[in-house]
């Protein structure tokens, strides 16, 4: 049931297979059609080579702050039906996908729940999801630091702006 109130919450966007930059715009202009969410922020794009299993092709990322009336849980829940209706197949993990949609941070939300753990549990070792919420976000707070603060610990090698632009997902 949403709340009557919207709270701010961030995500991360990835995809290597098929037009990944189509399937995120896609994505993000169907969370800001709903009456309950809205985009409020999206980085620029994203080109990183491929994390945990690297033999497959670059990956292209963004990030998007959100003002939503749902509860963290049916966030997650749109994600994964957004993803679902641009055929995501979570074949192997870290593998290839179409597209995939995290809920990185959700209002202070604290929660190491089974199904969702906010904030997500490895954001900040990852340059490809810092890089992208440091072009709105290098101020929010996670675990204790800023945004800015973790991702100049982490490791960046091989990525590079794709798009500079922030308007790259209403342009299709």
């Amino acid at each position: 049931m949403p709340s009557d109130h919207f709270r701010p919450a961030t995500l991360g966007l990835g995809g290597n297979v098929g037009d990944p930059v189509a399937s995120m715009a896609a994505a993000l202009q169907a969370l800001d059609a709903r009456a309950d969410t809205r985009v409020t922020a999206v980085s620029r794009l994203y080109r990183t080579p491929p994390w945990g299993k690297t033999d497959q092709s670059f990956f292209v990322n963004a990030c998007a702050a959100v003002e939503t009336q749902l509860t963290p849980e049916a966030l997650l829940d749109v994600c994964l039906d957004i993803e679902r209706e641009m055929k995501r197949e979570r074949i192997e993990r870290w593998g290839p996908r179409t597209l995939d949609i995290d809920v990185l941070t959700f209002d202070n939300v604290e929660q190491a729940a089974p199904r969702l753990e906010l904030p997500h549990p490895r954001m900040t070792e990852r340059g490809f999801v810092l890089m992208p919420l440091a072009d709105f976000a290098a101020d929010l707070a996670v675990k204790g630091r800023s945004v800015g603060e973790w991702l100049k610990d982490a490791d960046v090698q091989g990525i590079e702006i794709a798009d500079a632009s922030r308007d790259w997902w209403t342009k299709s």
